[in-house]
């Protein structure tokens, strides 16, 4: 048969490749800001739009979706077309996947400090920019696919494996997670609500982990290191128990976020169970990457590309194996909501992702510019600055996690709380805060030596647009790997491949998602528990566009160190109408689900304009914002009839007074605070916000405490 010739496009290559850089310097100085504002408060303090629960999303989606994201289509585009021996499909599909993927970040920059978010972790972004999502993500899915369908090899490599498991996975996850009911354009509430809210962002916010930060960096892992070695894969058999025990199980893992919350028992044990058997998967993988380069161990000494790859996937062995044992109830019991899950998930991020990432691009910028890297010891330098920074980072939050959790649990010998008062536990931290800073900022020191190091390597190079290959198409008919039958022939039919990637994702995500959405008598509920007031609501709404939840939780585990803090433990039927949840990830503060009626109005007026006025040692930023900005009365009835259509029980007609009721209750609060010698305007965010955190745990509390304020209103019957 005639060879043929085709062209690599290496455009799209190196548009991905500055693209990852660039964003991914703005992630991390992002990052170094929001480090800085846990030691230095009033750090550019003043400004909302730069406030610490405003930025830390727009930092986690910047160094996912936007340095990890654009990545993971570096990593794809390169290596798809070499292993199909196929140009990309469509040349018009690969600009639309780049540029979309560009505007997709940019209206996150946009969004996320104004904060126009749905407070969802990892999918904070409303409702327009999460379709634009979906269809640049099936942009890039359709891409992909029809390069595979017409490759000019006749079975997929196993890395092609990971990116359609990638593909498929992710596009499921955000779709479901991202049923949503509009008021605005650019507001909306969950479809679910409460434990069923809470369990299905799970699913997504795991497996977004799972199918985002892993299964495509995999795929990565599987061409990129034979490749740098210049050696074969080290087991295919083992890649093959790899991958499909990898995506069966990992699906299942999502309530292991959940433990000892308001979530149904069967729910969490299943996360506990599946969690622990993905070490076995993981560590197949990482076995296998790494026992690819033996007899190569001189070259990892010299070669900065297999340095990053090494410590990458030792990192991932790390954290798939630190991951399934903070699923064991008891560890859990001392790992969630401390410090150690920010260690936990940076340990991966920093040296997994990042490190697979710098690999990838110390490899392919020299090839498609024609020319050798342009300082080794530079990029040694950014190596070791990298895996030094990310030491110094992660030992210090380690340590403080485990602190954290010791001191909330420490109880003296006649019974009492030996820390009472949550801020000894902050002002504990601080200097671990710092100790992280300085390892971010050594990190960050060496991502930028090495986006000089890259940049200069294009500058002295000259790209091959479009690189020259050849290909027999009897190489379609080749089959020259060892292995099972049935699976070589899997691997020369995409469709039925596909197909059974689905169904292997499809059945654990079905056997949680029905009992807990369909089956409503799963989610018990308690009469006391009334909808949100409209004043209460939209404090709801300015909380979570602060980014509050990013350090408060509201969900009280029923351990004695909690109830004895915060109160009665959190029952699954008092958040049917939150929607999204609220129950948290981190307390960088205490939970304030039995906040209401502890403190009086003017407590939490004063802790909003300053709070080491109230709680001394606090790292809470000022709100004076809040004093200023005025509630949105025009989208209170929308807020209202868009609740009603998600069975939300207001009375018929409510939208129309619900306005009125707004402003009733708030200058009951106003006045309150003016008897108090505070100036609050009733239709401030100040009264709204206050007004929702007073209502917070009082549903089923029998009796007011003594002494507190009552002018926050109780919720009418009628509503």
């Amino acid at each position: 048969m005639a060879t043929e010739t085709f062209y690599y496009d290496n455009k799209i290559v190196r548009n991905f490749a500055i693209a990852t850089v660039i964003w991914g310097i703005v992630g991390m100085l992002v990052g170094i800001i929001i480090a800085l504002k846990l030691i230095f408060p009033e750090f550019l303090g003043g400004i909302a739009e730069l406030s610490y629960g405003r930025l830390r999303p727009l930092h986690t989606n910047a160094v996912i979706f936007a340095f990890a994201g654009n990545a993971i289509f570096l990593g794809v585009y390169y290596s798809l077309q070499r292993l199909c021996k196929a140009r990309m499909w469509s040349d018009t599909f690969s600009k639309i996947n780049f540029w979309g993927w560009q505007a997709i970040i940019v209206s996150a920059a946009l969004t996320l400090p104004f904060g126009i978010t749905q407070s969802k972790e990892y999918a904070e972004l409303e409702w327009p920019i999460a379709i634009a999502i979906a269809v640049v993500w099936v942009v890039f899915g359709v891409n992909m696919i029809m390069t595979i369908y017409k490759r000019r090899v006749k079975h997929m490599y196993v890395a092609i494996w990971f990116y359609i498991a990638t593909f498929v996975t992710v596009a499921v996850l955000h779709i479901f997670n991202n049923l949503v009911l509009p008021y605005s354009f650019l507001g909306s509430y969950s479809v679910y609500a409460g434990v069923q809210d809470a369990l299905v962002q799970w699913w997504y916010g795991h497996n977004a982990v799972a199918f985002f930060l892993t299964t495509p960096f995999l795929g990565i892992m599987y061409y990129f290191i034979p490749k740098a070695a210049n050696r074969p894969i080290y087991s295919y058999r083992l890649s093959i128990v790899h991958f499909w025990a990898l995506i069966f199980i990992y699906i299942w893992a999502g309530p292991h976020h959940l433990l000892y919350t308001a979530l149904p028992g069967w729910a969490q044990s299943l996360g506990v169970v599946f969690s622990v058997m993905l070490i076995a998967p993981s560590w197949g993988g990482m076995i296998n990457g790494l026992f690819t380069l033996r007899g190569a161990w001189d070259r990892v000494r010299k070669d900065p590309v297999l340095k990053f790859m090494v410590v990458g996937v030792t990192a991932y062995g790390m954290a798939t194996f630190e991951g399934p044992m903070m699923s064991f109830k008891n560890v859990n019991a001392i790992t969630h909501y401390t410090d150690y899950v920010i260690a936990h998930v940076h340990t991966a991020a920093l040296l997994w992702n990042g490190g697979l990432t710098f690999a990838m691009l110390y490899f392919i910028v020299p090839r498609i510019f024609n020319t050798e890297i342009h300082s080794l010891k530079l990029a040694n330098f950014h190596f070791w600055a990298a895996t030094l920074g990310t030491v110094l980072y992660v030992i210090p939050i380690y340590w403080g996690g485990i602190t954290q959790s010791l001191m909330w649990k420490e109880f003296t010998d006649e019974g009492t709380l030996m820390y009472p008062n949550f801020m000894e536990t902050v002002t504990h931290l601080i200097p671990m805060y710092a100790a992280r800073a300085i390892g971010g900022t050594l990190y960050f020191v060496g991502v930028l030596a090495g986006m000089f190091n890259l940049f200069s390597t294009m500058k002295k190079g000259t790209l091959t647009a479009d690189e020259k290959a050849e290909a027999n198409r009897a190489e379609f008919a080749s089959d020259t790997s060892k292995g099972s039958s049935f699976h070589r022939w899997l691997e020369s039919k995409p469709t039925q491949f596909t197909t059974l990637v689905v169904i292997a994702i499809l059945v654990g995500g079905l056997v949680e998602f029905i009992p807990t959405q369909l089956v409503k008598s799963n989610v018990p509920t308690i009469e006391s528990v009334r909808p949100y007031t409209p004043l209460e609501l939209v404090g709801r709404d300015i909380y979570i566009a602060e980014g509050c939840v990013g350090c408060h939780s509201q969900m009280i585990r029923p351990f004695r160190s909690e109830t004895e803090r915060y109160g009665d433990y959190s029952k699954a039927g008092e958040f049917v109408y939150d929607r999204p949840f609220l129950w948290g990830s981190k307390r960088t503060g205490p939970d304030l689900h039995r906040v209401g009626g502890k403190y009086p109005d003017s407590w939490h007026y004063m802790h909003f304009m300053d709070s080491r006025s109230t709680s001394p040692g606090s790292i809470m930023p000022a709100y004076p914002w809040f004093q200023t900005r005025k509630i949105d009365l025009e989208l209170v009835p929308a807020k209202i009839r868009t609740l009603q259509r998600l069975g939300v029980p207001y009375r018929d007609g409510y939208d129309e007074v619900a306005v009125d009721e707004l402003r009733e209750q708030a200058m009951g609060i106003a006045q309150g605070l003016q008897d108090s010698g505070f100036d609050a305007d009733w239709d401030s965010h100040m009264v709204a916000v206050i007004a929702y955190l007073q209502r917070l745990g009082t549903d089923i509390k029998a009796q007011p405490q003594a002494g507190t304020n009552t002018t926050t209103a109780q919720p009418a019957a009628s509503r």
